[in-house]
């Protein structure tokens, strides 16, 4: 499973941002669930989403709750996480992972991981 990253930038308190995740590989079913990890300038991983690829169910960090969505194009095998209402702390470098099991995404030990796109959230 191969993915990739894109949609990053320097953005201004307040303002949204959407990150894509473009997801390929023959080894890639319906089974997985895709999540997004960032981690920050203090290097502390923490997970902020993930969607379940088959059934589209999510989960949100609490502190993302009402300004994050995630969602998916089933068809061309793409996660987004559109971000709104953004905040200094949101800034860190985002990245994609994927596993079959929801609980190794949350717990940052996915099989497997984008190069990560870069968000700066600065006036």
């Amino acid at each position: 499973v191969q993915l990739v990253e894109s949609g990053g930038g320097l953005v201004p308190p307040g303002g949204s941002l959407r990150l894509s995740c473009e997801v390929s590989g023959t080894n890639f079913d319906d089974r997985f669930n895709i999540g997004w990890i960032r981690q920050g300038p203090k290097r502390i991983r923490d997970r902020v989403s993930c969607i379940n690829f088959g059934d589209g169910s999510t989960w949100y960090r609490n502190s993302t709750k009402g300004r994050y969505t995630i969602s998916r194009d089933y068809v061309n095998k793409r996660v987004f996480l559109q971000m709104d209402v953004l905040k200094p702390e949101d800034t860190a470098d985002y990245y994609c992972a994927a596993d079959r099991s929801y609980q190794h995404i949350l717990a940052g030990r996915a099989d497997y991981w984008g190069q990560g796109t870069q968000v700066t959230v600065s006036s």
